[in-house]
């Protein structure tokens, strides 16, 4: 387990790294607000969730899936499947989890008071995709981890969508200007940063849309899908309209403060 923890790990700063640096030289858009005073606060959330992660639960969610495969709960663990079809049956039933999450948070208000600080950042880049309230974090671990029980999820299954995760989180919110061929094709399949852009727009209807992370499917099969930015990805502005560019909304104790805040309208 600690060395798939390692692993985890050491392929998460990579990709950061990656996305980081090819946002410099192929970025979609000229930034808002510079790193200087939006990274501080983005990147103090990694390490912050991390640990309450740690603090809440001493049970990982590798160690539980490997529990939950020793005492055979779960669906999948009740069912003779080859490892070849059990993690990646794993894997998409565990994204389609987080897109309906991921949707719920939107519509429920309570939810969408933590998720917000998700959404009220008038920029967009890799540091987005890491940008999450630890009240969140932690109510989208108990999801997990009640899913991965209930599904009986191999624990390659998890390592390997965790992973994918991430992974995908930090693409599809890169300032990263792919070739617009080349993005119609890849989000058939997967997201693309094109394809997420625009449920971090302004207008409702639009961040009201787009809300898978991994696979494309989801908004296609339920509805949800917005193709392009109405005012064009040339006009897209970020953010909440009701929140304006606040000072505090980049600081980190404005961000951890948000959900207990009303909108501060001009």
């Amino acid at each position: 387990m600690q060395s798939l923890d390692l692993w985890r790990l050491i392929i998460f700063a990579g990709l950061l790294v990656l996305f980081m640096l090819l946002e410099v030289f192929w970025p979609r858009h000229t930034r808002v607000i510079s790193r200087k005073q939006r990274w501080p606060a983005n990147l103090s959330l990694i390490m912050i969730n991390g640990l309450v992660i740690k603090l809440i639960f001493p049970i990982g969610t590798l160690a539980l899936a490997h529990g939950a495969a020793q005492h055979q709960l779960g669906l999948l663990n009740q069912l003779t499947l080859s490892p070849y079809l059990s993690i990646p049956i794993a894997i998409v039933l565990l994204d389609c989890a987080i897109y309906w999450q991921h949707r719920l948070f939107h519509a429920i208000p309570l939810l969408w008071r933590v998720h917000r600080m998700h959404h009220v950042d008038p920029d967009y880049d890799v540091s987005l995709g890491l940008r999450f309230h630890p009240i969140e974090i932690v109510l989208s671990m108990l999801i997990k981890l009640g899913f991965i029980v209930l599904l009986g999820v191999p624990v390659m299954a998890v390592f390997l969508f965790e992973v994918i995760l991430n992974g995908m989180a930090m693409f599809n919110h890169s300032n990263l200007k792919l070739p617009l061929k080349l993005d119609a094709v890849v989000r058939k399949l997967l997201v693309t940063p094109d394809m997420h852009r625009v449920h971090h727009s302004r207008f409702r209807h639009e961040h009201n849309a787009n809300y898978g992370f991994n696979l494309s499917i989801w908004d296609r099969l339920f509805n949800s899908y917005v193709a392009q930015p109405q005012q064009g990805h040339s006009g897209l502005r970020f953010g909440l309209s009701h929140w304006p560019k606040a000072e505090d909304n980049q600081q980190l104790s404005g961000l951890l403060s948000l959900p207990f805040r009303s909108a501060n309208k001009k």
